[in-house]
């Protein structure tokens, strides 16, 4: 479902969870006077939530109270203090103060234990909410209410018991569950009004993902699906799933020169805006150094670039660009162009559309640089969700105008080449890049395979990459067999660059 917030006449206002990404997906919000569940083992990030959401009633003077079954007043001191918060304006109710749980007293009656605990936790409750009056609690957790109920039967009819309770007395309640029964308890699910379900999930390497999923909102509608989040100084950063067919705009027009008139006469004057191009070849071949091309041309249009890293350092790029007659420290320098390195051991594809949006929407980019796909691959815990999400990705951005650039390195330097994953169908034109052999030298080729929008060259060409920068030959009409790597000459003189030529493209 696609979170749309309700603007029925008297829908009451939403309450905020604190995060703005969950209420994104929320489309606004909890609905207030109702009881919510949040579920996942531990670790996932459930406690963090919930101080959030008290901690935005307390910035908006509302009366708010932290009911803590598992953690003390002072563990949860030290977890707000290590986000950059305080918990003042909360208040903190210790259910079961560790003295009272061992006094030998307590053990002396003719009832069951179990039962007298149960019901004095359940009047504790009530007496403080009472007492207190909020208007938003946390119930941290129920995995100590469920010991204590002994059956499912008794341990339903407490949740019943206090969401009467709660919804009677105009509080937003949210409750914690680390779901430590053995089997699946739906029983929750079908008191509570809405459930949110966190997950952490270990890859074979690198950093943990954590994801987000709300499986119900009763009345709501919600952005479905599992959202990608990350716990970081200052709570959870949640990044709802990108939905392309949100963000349809006016159809971009125009053409973007890459700066070099014998790359732009190959493909038909330029790409369109709102386009994504695919360079496609082995390693070391030039695609990184053709697609820089493309973020300096627009800093000399006063347009904005980014540079997504996936292989190499901001340095090493910016130094190998200027080797190659592509100056891009000005632009740096200038703002118009930024390289972000990125580490997709430690990045989930959720943060990377948060990134790509983020330089689209605030930064106003109008090129974005993808190098390499290989590394977004790596990030991507299922190769078919790589699709998935590129598919998003690049509807996003063509229907906001911006000129994408992917960079993909084929297995192999010569002859036959594999494909780590094939995304030609989704990108609107594909320049292939090949090494080949002729009289003991390697040399480089490239051409235009795929171009939907308007016509393309469709020879091949020499080009080389050198100190002076890039140099582009004539068609090779006199071969056959270029992209084998070992091509057949037909000619008697061929036409190939020289190492003294001039490096224009």
């Amino acid at each position: 479902m696609t979170a749309q917030p309700d603007t029925t006449d008297g829908d009451p206002p939403r309450v905020s969870t604190g995060s703005a990404g969950l209420d994104h997906i929320l489309g606004g919000g909890f609905d207030a006077n109702r009881l919510y569940l949040c579920e996942g083992r531990p670790g996932t990030g459930k406690t963090t939530l919930a101080l959030q959401f008290l901690l935005e009633g307390v910035r908006r003077g509302e009366r708010v109270l932290y009911i803590s079954l598992s953690e003390t007043e002072r563990e949860l001191r030290l977890v707000a203090k290590r986000h950059g918060w305080t918990l003042d304006g909360i208040t903190v109710f210790e259910l079961v103060p560790a003295e009272a749980s061992l006094d030998p007293s307590r053990e002396l009656t003719v009832f069951h234990p179990a039962e007298i605990e149960l019901n004095e936790t359940t009047q504790l409750v009530f007496d403080r909410v009472q007492a207190l009056n909020p208007l938003r609690i946390v119930f941290d957790s129920l995995s100590e209410l469920r010991l204590l109920a002994q059956n499912s039967l008794r341990y339903r009819r407490q949740i019943l018991a206090l969401k009467h309770f709660f919804t009677n007395r105009d509080c937003t309640v949210l409750m914690l569950d680390d779901m430590s029964s053995k089997a699946d308890d739906l029983q929750l699910h079908s008191i509570a009004h809405g459930v949110v379900f966190l997950e952490q999930m270990a890859l074979d390497y690198g950093s943990e993902r954590r994801r987000l999923r709300v499986v119900k909102m009763r009345g709501m509608p919600f952005r479905g699906g599992y959202h990608d989040f990350t716990i970081r100084r200052g709570g959870l950063e949640i990044y709802p799933r990108l939905v392309a067919a949100e963000h349809r705009g006016a159809p971009a027009t125009g053409l973007v020169g890459s700066g070099r008139p014998g790359l732009d006469a190959m493909l038909g004057g330029g790409l369109e805006r709102g386009t994504s191009m695919l360079l496609l070849g082995p390693a070391g071949v030039g695609k990184s150094a053709l697609s820089l091309t493309y973020a300096l041309a627009a800093a000399e249009r006063g347009e904005r670039a980014v540079v997504y890293a996936f292989d190499e350092g901001v340095s090493t790029i910016l130094t190998r660009a200027a080797a190659l007659g592509i100056s891009l420290q000005p632009a740096v320098e200038a703002g118009l162009v930024r390289i972000q390195q990125i580490d997709p051991a430690e990045l989930s594809p959720g943060e990377f559309a948060h990134l790509v949006r983020n330089a689209v929407e605030q930064d106003g980019a109008r090129v974005i640089v993808i190098d390499s796909l290989n590394g977004y691959l790596s990030a991507m815990p299922d190769e078919r969700f790589l699709i998935l999400q590129m598919h998003e990705l690049l509807s996003y951005l063509n229907q906001t105008g911006v000129l994408t650039l992917l960079v993909l390195a084929q297995h192999g330097l010569v002859g036959p080449m594999q494909t780590p994953v094939d995304i030609s169908y989704l990108s609107d034109a594909v320049l292939m890049l090949r090494y080949f052999e002729f009289e003991g030298v390697v040399r480089r080729a490239l051409s235009v395979v795929k171009k939907r929008s308007g016509a393309h060259e469709r020879s091949i060409r020499e080009f080389r990459l050198g100190r002076g920068g890039i140099a582009i030959g004539p068609p090779l009409r006199e071969f056959s067999g270029i992209f084998t790597g070992t091509p057949q000459y037909s000619g008697t003189s061929a036409l190939l660059l020289t190492d003294d030529e001039p490096g224009q493209l």
